[in-house]
């Protein structure tokens, strides 16, 4: 894959996030991330940033002025993460019935958490605060998932009595569970006992 040069140039003293970012620069910046992600999950997260920049198809200058610490680099992929599942949420409230877009949000979200555990596993143990680093990016989602909550209430498929702490509490414990799997109960049967427990009754 040919290099693609970045034309953004940090300014002394300004942080990425601080400016906006040309169209370039954001690409490479979307490639490098879905790189990284890809590489930590593969070989962990001691591989060099040589590494990532050589999948990417990017120089590494290019990945040290969107991420100068590797730390950084993993935070920016646990924000993109949540982010991601943010818009993932919005997009069902805008395109599915809400009686079923919760509820398959619900199954989405799962598959995700259980998908990415081991890697964010890992760059929890790197010293990465996920609490601090993404607070406001989990606000979004649980913004989100409120939306996706409030439309499914209204239309009388999800109990009343809920709200989005509880769900992604419940989401969490479920995903959590996966750590120390039982004998007699998979996390999709525990999942299954989640979702008829959030059904409104009629």
């Amino acid at each position: 894959m040919p290099v693609e040069p970045d034309l953004e140039r940090e300014r002394p003293g300004e942080p990425e996030a601080a400016r906006p970012l040309r169209a370039d620069a954001q690409r490479n910046r979307a490639r490098v991330l879905e790189a990284a992600e890809g590489v930590f999950a593969a070989e962990g997260i001691e591989v060099p940033i040589d590494l990532v920049a050589e999948k990417a198809g990017v120089g590494i200058g290019t990945v040290y002025r969107h991420f100068p610490t590797k730390e950084r680099l993993f935070e920016a992929i646990m924000v993109e993460r949540v982010t991601a599942l943010a818009a993932n949420a919005r997009a069902r409230l805008e395109t599915e019935d809400p009686r079923t877009a919760f509820f398959d949000f619900l199954d989405y979200l799962v598959a995700e958490v259980l998908l990415k555990r081991d890697l964010i596993s890992s760059i929890a143990v790197a010293g990465v605060e996920f609490d601090v680093v993404a607070a406001d990016a989990k606000r979004d989602l649980e913004a989100a998932v409120t939306d996706l909550l409030t439309a499914a209430q209204r239309a009388g498929t999800v109990r009343s009595d809920v709200n989005a702490q509880i769900v992604l509490g419940l989401i969490g414990a479920t995903c959590m569970s996966a750590k120390h799997p039982q004998p007699d109960a998979t996390v999709s049967e525990m999942l299954a006992v989640v979702r008829d427990g959030l059904r409104a009754t009629a």
